[in-house]
């Protein structure tokens, strides 16, 4: 088929009414990951679209039974909870011990050596699959018309050339970075690696770090994740091509970012910026906490959820947050699983979960203190807890409430 015939099919796909609706294949990623991904799936499903999820049978968040797909169950191991919470631990263990340039060092081939992990995890599942010729034949019978995945790991693109279907990405990072990086030319002059704190306007010194970077980046995917990859596209799909070349054959790039937020760069025609497709109107908060969040009077609510890695923090940094939160007028909603802080003020209410959509969209709410993406080398939830813990982190919050 015709690339420019892919262009046209690929978002018929995606907007035929229900009566002719398409048969999308997804292979998504596991934990917080799903869910952007589950949101493209229900608006599939609402589309009229037949939607197949293969998952493994371990899996975090992918649940086996929903109205919205129907699940492909592999019988193998994915990458767990205890994986991601005993990595996140380790991370921040390392990241407290000290400033030095070898801590630093440290956490960056510590979270690299991970990462290696994470994909040869997912290797093995893979060579389940293509092994198992029962499933694989179901694949091929069901003449789905297209492949999404989350290109962050190998496998939803490695399953769509086997099957030879057009490929589409729900995107931000791929195996290799971020996913402007794999797709366009990416100047490092004027383009900052993510992660760097670096801006499009570098000096000298500040180029050399990007590049730096960008090497040891490339160094990393070229030495430990290409040869497992590239070993299961040689074997089963046949293809002289490398694993990054199957990664860049995509068809369309729906890219996970607000172009408007980004530095001038260079882009390519088959990316579509859909920044922001997760948010939706604020429904009615539960009844109690609506009555917690009005008893806030005119200080306003303070909202704090780290993400599914650091919902539970460690004993004495835990109580350094609740310490600063409790010399606030506001009233603070915290995402924390762990033990009560001894520290925790009248004015703070745990809870394990958290309606963050309506929450965010009630009038009321005055700050959101969150987690940042995981980026190699740099402190991915780790600046949240610098800032958290600093001195400087009660007098910023007030000013900025201010």
């Amino acid at each position: 088929m015709h690339s420019s015939a892919l262009f046209l099919i690929v978002p018929l796909i995606f907007t035929l009414p229900g009566v002719n609706g398409g048969k999308v294949l997804v292979y998504p990623e596991d934990a917080s990951h799903w869910v952007n991904m589950r949101l493209l799936i229900e608006e599939l499903h609402l589309r009229g679209h037949s939607v197949s999820v293969v998952r493994p049978s371990d899996s975090w968040y992918i649940k086996e039974t929903s109205p919205h797909y129907t699940s492909i169950t592999i019988d193998g191991r994915g990458v767990s909870e205890e994986f991601f919470v005993s990595f996140g631990s380790r991370l921040l263990q390392i990241q407290r011990q000290s400033r030095s340039f070898w801590t630093s060092f440290k956490l960056g081939m510590e979270m690299l050596g991970i990462g290696t992990d994470i994909v040869a995890k997912e290797c093995e599942m893979l060579i389940q699959m293509f092994e198992n010729q029962g499933l694989m034949q179901s694949l091929q019978i069901s003449q789905y018309d297209v492949v999404l995945t989350d290109p962050v790991m190998a496998g939803g693109v490695l399953l769509a050339h086997y099957l030879s279907l057009p490929l589409v990405y729900n995107v931000r990072w791929t195996v290799m970075g971020e996913g402007h990086f794999a797709i366009a030319p990416s100047p490092l002059s004027y383009v900052p690696i993510p992660g760097q704190e670096l801006t499009d306007t570098m000096n000298f010194f500040q180029r050399i770090e990007n590049m730096l970077t960008h090497c040891v980046s490339w160094f990393h995917v070229e030495y430990n994740i290409k040869p497992l990859v590239n070993s299961l596209s040689h074997r089963y799909i046949g293809s002289e091509l490398d694993f990054i070349q199957l990664v860049q054959a995509a068809d369309i790039w729906l890219m996970r970012v607000d172009f408007v937020f980004e530095f001038p760069r260079p882009t390519m025609p088959n990316v579509v910026y859909m920044g922001g497709f997760q948010c939706k109107p604020a429904n009615p908060l539960p009844e109690d906490l609506e009555e917690f969040v009005q008893s806030s009077g005119e200080h306003g609510v303070i909202i704090m959820s780290l993400g599914t890695i650091f919902s539970e923090l460690p004993h004495d940094l835990a109580d350094e947050i609740a310490a600063a939160f409790a010399q606030l007028p506001q009233r603070v909603i915290w995402r924390h699983t762990g033990d009560r802080p001894a520290t925790l003020g009248n004015n703070t209410r745990l809870v394990s979960w958290m309606p963050q959509n309506d929450l965010l969209g009630h009038p009321k709410i005055r700050v959101f203190v969150a987690h940042g993406e995981l980026m190699e080398f740099k402190r991915p939830f780790i600046m949240a807890f610098q800032l958290l813990v600093s001195h400087s982190f009660l007098t910023s919050l007030t000013t900025l409430i201010e």
